[in-house]
């Protein structure tokens, strides 16, 4: 009978969770992107919701709260009710970078969230304009060390996925490359082609037309191997090993939120990443899907924050914004 009563006792407190988690959801889940409608980070968010909505059996509710490098939509994230009711679509600049790029950021990454999964990783490539006479990353490296500051580089903005990756590069061999931010990577992808940039980076998608077309040179993807569909253009981690500038997407709960529901949603956005049909369509965004634990995904999010607040620090650029 003690030994009885001892169990019953031992369950009792698991029993609300195993409560919430039956049943969850029982109303619409508010999915805030941080970035405008119709841009490739809002494809990739609609493209999950709806299976991960039949799964649930409830509506997903896209909330594009844009502006601000994602970072007006993360902090309603942030501070929404930690109920399983909101969940935050997260990429690198929001939960990794931000933090040091920014002076006074109103959310902390690392207290106000619990990972829910990581959805894909996307290859950023690297592409030179036609005149410049390099065909490889070693060759490519001695050029720019024999001219050193002649060299110079187009990104999308200041802080910009393709200006952190080529700053890695630069870093990570010594190598003296000037930047020059565009209002987009569109414009810097343009003067990159007509040779008026030397080099420009960006994730796959975009370039990858203008590179199978001959308007300007696939240098390399910034990734530890060979993508999907391009294996003709050489992975940075050939020659520099452990070279990773890729970014990704992932999934936020606010910090809170009941792991029997944090479990829920990971379950359930796994299965979502294995359909066919889910990996052919991230891969036209450049993309490859990946899946995991929570635990797994948090781990990525507190290495790729060492690594760019390393690299922040080391281009004078931590802090640098104010908001």
């Amino acid at each position: 009978m003690l030994r009885f009563l001892m169990l019953l006792a031992a369950a009792v407190p698991a029993l609300p969770f195993a409560a919430v988690a039956q049943d969850y959801p029982a109303r619409p889940i508010r999915f805030i992107v941080p970035f405008p409608p119709g841009g490739g980070t809002d494809t990739v968010a609609r493209l999950i919701a709806q299976p991960l909505a039949e799964r649930l059996r409830q509506q997903l509710v896209i909330d594009n709260r844009g502006g601000a490098n994602a970072i007006i939509g993360t902090d309603i994230g942030a501070k929404a009710p930690a109920d399983g009711y909101t969940l935050v679509f997260c990429l690198p600049a929001s939960v990794s970078v931000n933090q040091t790029l920014y002076r006074n950021l109103p959310y902390d990454p690392a207290r106000d969230f619990t990972p829910v999964i990581q959805l894909n990783t996307i290859a950023i490539m690297l592409v030179g304009a036609n005149a410049l006479p390099v065909n490889s990353v070693a060759e490519l490296v001695a050029y720019a060390k024999a001219r050193p500051g002649q060299l110079n580089f187009a990104s999308s903005g200041n802080g910009s996925a393709g200006h952190l990756a080529v700053e890695l590069f630069a870093q990570t061999t010594g190598i003296r490359l000037v930047h020059v931010p565009y209002k987009g990577g569109g414009p810097a992808l343009t003067d990159t082609i007509s040779g008026q940039m030397h080099m420009t980076a960006g994730p796959m998608i975009s370039a990858l037309p203008h590179v199978k077309a001959g308007r300007v040179r696939g240098l390399a993807v910034m990734a530890p191997q060979r993508v999907r569909g391009l294996s003709d253009v050489e992975a940075m981690g050939e020659t520099l090993p452990g070279f990773d500038a890729s970014i990704w997407h992932g999934v936020l709960a606010p910090r809170g939120t009941p792991a029997a529901i944090v479990q829920r949603l990971n379950r359930d956005l796994n299965d979502v990443l294995r359909l066919p049909e889910i990996a052919d369509r991230m891969a036209r965004q450049g993309a490859e899907t990946v899946g995991g634990t929570p635990e797994q995904f948090a781990a990525l999010i507190k290495s790729d924050t060492a690594k760019y607040a390393k690299l922040l620090q080391a281009v004078g650029m931590a802090g640098s914004i104010k908001r």
